[in-house]
């Protein structure tokens, strides 16, 4: 697998570019319709490819030389954008945060032969990696917690919160229902539902609130009890339910004079000029997973942490650090032959085999993006 085609060239898909094309290990084209970022990704001695990737033929004619594909489109984009790549016969390891089920495309992708890991980022993906590697270990799961953000180093008032990663994907976790498992049910909250605070070293107090990140995970490992909740700021989460209850996350056209306008549309022209990260904007994420269970007839629990920063040097964000690094990881790991299963392949399938996720951990290490594992006394 050495020419890699990265479908799509914003903040994400350019640090994986840069990351897979470090010491000429893989041939990489980027593709994406936005001539600036494509003019940024040829300075850098990339090659690129103009193309709309909203459509699907286009999506294939982008693809046909590729040995594995990249996805790094908006999350309303994904599900059409991996099946069109499979359709073209290529493999794909995937970072977009689509709404639909990715076991849809299982079929299409076994009958070709092709691998597709989805959900390739930090959350989903290496807290799905750590779940699916402590399955094997333990005699049962019984509960699977992942709390997780990228917030603004400096808070900027008034929404203290700027987007490390599309911001549109941003508005649906205040809008989507949050899915979780409460003995053994899916049990479905509202979005920003069952807000706390939490206190982590290193950042101080946050407040984490119900989001819909668990996906593959409601149904692909046992276990009575699993959630997932975003971390912000403490006072965004009002913020944004005083914007969704009074209808501005709406996204149904409302008259307005002569014209129809979509509440949802004006809300994201007027907040996004306000969270675009600016160049050398700071950020960093924090994440912790905590896994509870059984192992050798003795309560067991494991918490995973991570606190990762703004690369100063490289004037990377953290968001595209720690999402952008391990999909790269996972490519090199397809790429080198440790996993090869056809279908459909969620990161709790990747973490089932053994060394996937060591592999990974050690690549993020080896670019500074560190997880520490404690195994804790459990009450």
């Amino acid at each position: 697998m050495r020419h890699i085609t990265i479908l799509g060239a914003g903040r994400v898909g350019a640090t994986m570019a840069l990351d897979l094309a470090q010491g000429g290990e893989f041939q990489v084209t980027v593709a994406d319709r936005s001539e600036a970022a494509l003019d940024r990704m040829a300075a850098l001695g990339l090659a690129v490819r103009p193309c709309d990737l909203a459509g699907v033929k286009n999506i294939r004619a982008a693809v046909h030389d590729a040995d594995l594909v990249v996805g790094a489109v908006p999350g309303w984009m994904g599900f059409r954008t991996l099946e069109a790549v499979l359709e073209a016969g290529k493999p794909m390891v995937d970072i977009s945060f689509f709404a639909e089920d990715p076991f849809r495309l299982d079929a299409l992708a076994r009958e070709k032969g092709l691998l597709a890991i989805v959900d390739a980022g930090v959350a989903p993906g290496c807290a799905n990696l750590i779940l699916g590697a402590l399955e094997p270990e333990l005699d049962a799961i019984s509960r699977f917690e992942c709390l997780v953000g990228g917030l603004p180093a400096v808070r900027t008032w008034p929404y203290e919160y700027k987007a490390g990663f599309s911001p549109v994907d941003v508005l649906e976790e205040y809008t989507r229902p949050a899915r979780c498992v409460d003995h053994g049910q899916v049990v479905v909250l509202p979005a920003l539902s069952e807000p706390e605070l939490i206190d982590f070293a290193g950042i101080g107090t946050l407040e984490a609130f119900n989001t819909d990140g668990l996906r593959t995970l409601l149904h692909t490992v046992a276990a009575p009890f699993k959630k997932e909740k975003t971390l912000r700021y403490p006072g965004h989460i009002e913020k944004m339910r005083m914007l969704r209850e009074s209808g501005f996350l709406d996204p149904a056209p409302l008259q307005v004079g002569n014209a129809q306008v979509a509440p949802l549309d004006l809300t994201a022209q007027l907040l996004f000029p306000l969270w675009q990260m600016e160049e050398g904007d700071e950020d960093f994420t924090v994440m912790r997973v905590t896994v509870e269970g059984s192992k050798g007839g003795q309560a067991h629990r494991q918490v995973w942490t991570l606190l990762d920063r703004y690369d100063r040097t490289s004037r990377t964000t953290s968001m595209a650090r720690t999402t952008g690094y391990t999909c790269t990881a996972l490519v090199r790991l397809v790429a080198s032959g440790r996993y090869r299963r056809p279908g459909i392949s969620p990161p709790e399938f990747v973490g089932r085999e053994p060394g996937c996720w060591p592999f990974v951990r050690a690549e993020l290490a080896r670019r500074g993006v560190v997880f520490e594992q404690e195994v804790l006394p459990v009450s």
